[in-house]
């Protein structure tokens, strides 16, 4: 009977990272606390305060929505703490482009944009050159679409 309710103690444990993972676009592999790794270990708070993204320390590690971030100083996860949503990249830091074309691709910190204070990540160069193209269509097509792929697993898109 202790079994059962350590099983199932365990299970609901986990349930937060198994859904983060449809929502969030995380690595592979737990970090220490258990979760995913967010962002790739940058820090996100770095996107919007220097000129290029800042790997993270596991150091200064927040958990957020069952997926850990890593910040590469006490102030950066200070600011993240204070509001998250601000400072996370849309759509769980999946690819903005791929999104309107209704995927869930990578997003890759070196090929970002902020527009109206919101981060958003693109795959690749190209994929971030035809964004340039029409920003404003790709970020509206990318947040009508989202509702529908959100929380769809990557394989099944």
């Amino acid at each position: 009977m202790k079994l059962n309710a350590f099983l199932t103690a365990t299970l609901i444990c986990l349930a937060p990272a198994a859904f983060a993972a449809d929502e969030v676009n995380v690595s592979n592999g737990l970090t220490l606390t258990g979760n995913p790794l967010g962002m790739h270990g940058f820090d996100p708070v770095s996107m919007f305060r220097s000129d290029a993204p800042t790997i993270g320390d596991a150091e200064f590690t927040v958990a957020h929505d069952g997926v850990d971030y890593y910040f590469a100083t006490a102030d950066a996860k200070a600011a993240f703490e204070a509001d998250p949503t601000a400072m996370l990249p849309q759509f769980g830091g999946f690819c903005a482009f791929g999104v309107y074309v209704g995927k869930k691709l990578d997003g890759d910190v070196r090929y970002a944009d902020i527009v109206d204070g919101k981060l958003y990540l693109f795959v690749n160069e190209a994929i971030f050159e035809k964004y340039l193209e029409d920003k404003d269509a790709v970020i509206a097509g990318a947040f009508a679409k989202w509702p529908e792929i959100a929380t769809t697993p990557v394989g099944d898109l």
